[in-house]
């Protein structure tokens, strides 16, 4: 990392989600120096762990792959992945920031033939599917991934499996003796797009996620979906294997709630009437969805999407919020529990798989350096930021779209502030 050429001209972007990427992308394109660094072994977010866009119901991979040819061509942008920003000082224009950098063990002298991967035995939790399945000690994090690199997992390191991973290497990629880097840095304005994650469903003890199989969550649900999935594809109940031609959608699971997460995460809705899809597409006529739901949250285009879901005969629509679910002992089944407030009848409704639609909350909450976070711990636009900037999910729940909106201003702010240290030193 000693060839990094950083000035206070320069932008840094944290955080290689959809909202990371573009703002890097705007302001590299725009013309200026960007350093973009990501925590994880590739770039993506969680859009790289979609299935398909609502309301569209088109795959993200076109449009990932459209702005890793973007990230790989300007020679702007600099990537730095399993990246972290340990500290900032300084002021706007002119912050000193130190980056840690984790060993990946492979060099650029991979060619991701999965070599290593093949020699190893060693298997852990795949964090790309959620860990609802296994990867190797030695592995490409998804099919999608930038840099197409393989990572070594440092639970390997010291053991004999790092030995067959380095001798069934070709081309001497496998670097056991890398170590931590430390870098510090000079950038005049810093872009926070570390994103979201799925709030905690084990919380939510009426619903019964760590207790009973059955019920999962939505993020969950949609790598089932992907052909590159944990299950290929198909939607099958982690009990038993048994296909799930009768699901459950409960909406605001952990949102909107005094006990939970109070604000809406907005993507919620959409992502269950998306859903709905994935149970029709594999099953047909056989496959049934019920949504039980507070209300909808669907506008414009999207109301048009909502609108052809609730005329599907296949897909029922609860007005209720669940009061709690327990499972029938013989055969797995979670049962439903509540008060449909429409007609206020009583259900007890038992359903193959129940999918919680939980909300979203920000991945970070401890900041190397002090910004305005509101209570629901999303950063402010506010003026005692100085130069640094939120993008995407890091101010707020927002879709791919907003997000993205999001970035794309934030861009624009970053590159005013470097513009005027330009301006001032010119």
């Amino acid at each position: 990392m000693a060839d990094i050429i950083a000035t206070n001209e320069t932008i840094l972007v944290v955080g290689g989600g959809i909202s990371g990427m573009t703002a890097a992308l705007e302001a590299a394109e725009f013309g200026k120096q960007v350093i973009l660094v990501e925590k994880s072994p590739s770039v993506g977010g969680r859009v790289g762990k979609l299935y398909k866009y609502f309301p569209k119901m088109c795959h993200p991979t076109c449009g990932m792959e459209i702005n890793q040819r973007r990230l790989k061509m300007n020679p702007n942008l600099r990537l730095l992945t399993m990246t972290e920003v340990s500290s900032v000082e300084g002021e706007e224009g002119n912050y000193s920031v130190t980056l840690k950098t984790a060993p990946r063990y492979v060099n650029e002298n991979c060619t991701a033939c999965g070599a290593c991967g093949d020699a190893v035995e060693a298997e852990f939790d795949n964090e790309h599917n959620y860990n609802l399945n296994k990867r190797k000690g030695a592995y490409l994090p998804s099919a999608m991934a930038h840099p197409q690199r393989y990572v070594l997992d440092p639970a390997i390191i010291g053991t004999p499996d790092a030995t067959k991973a380095k001798e069934a290497c070709k081309f001497d990629a496998i670097d056991l003796e890398m170590q931590e880097q430390e870098t510090t840095l000079t950038v005049g304005a810093i872009i926070w797009a570390t994103g979201w994650q799925p709030y905690d469903a084990a919380k939510i003890q009426p619903y019964g996620y760590d207790r009973i199989q059955n019920v999962i969550t939505s993020v969950e649900f949609e790598r089932m979906a992907d052909p590159h999935g944990p299950t290929g594809g198909k939607l099958l109940r982690p009990s038993d294997n048994a296909e799930a031609k009768n699901v459950a959608f409960i909406q605001c699971a952990g949102s909107r709630d005094r006990n939970h997460l109070k604000h809406c995460s907005r993507i919620c809705c959409m992502a269950s009437l998306k859903q709905t899809h994935y149970v029709e597409d594999a099953y047909g006529d056989e496959g049934k969805s019920t949504i039980y739901y507070i209300d909808i949250r669907a506008i414009d285009r999207i109301d048009d999407f909502h609108q052809k879901v609730k005329a599907n005969p296949n897909v029922t629509f609860t007005k209720s919020k669940v009061a709690r679910i327990d499972e029938n002992k013989g055969n797995g089944n979670p049962i439903l529990r509540g008060v449909d407030t429409e007609g206020y009848h009583r259900y007890d409704n038992e359903h193959d798989l129940v999918v919680l639609a939980v909300g979203m909350e920000p991945s970070v909450s401890d900041f190397p350096v002090k910004v305005a976070v509101n209570e629901n711990g999303y950063i402010e636009q506010d003026e005692s930021n100085g130069g640094i900037f939120a993008a995407g999910c890091s101010t707020d729940a927002l879709d791919v779209n907003r997000a993205v909106q999001s970035a794309t201003a934030s861009a624009l702010r970053a590159i005013q502030v470097v513009n005027r240290v330009a301006g001032s030193e010119g």
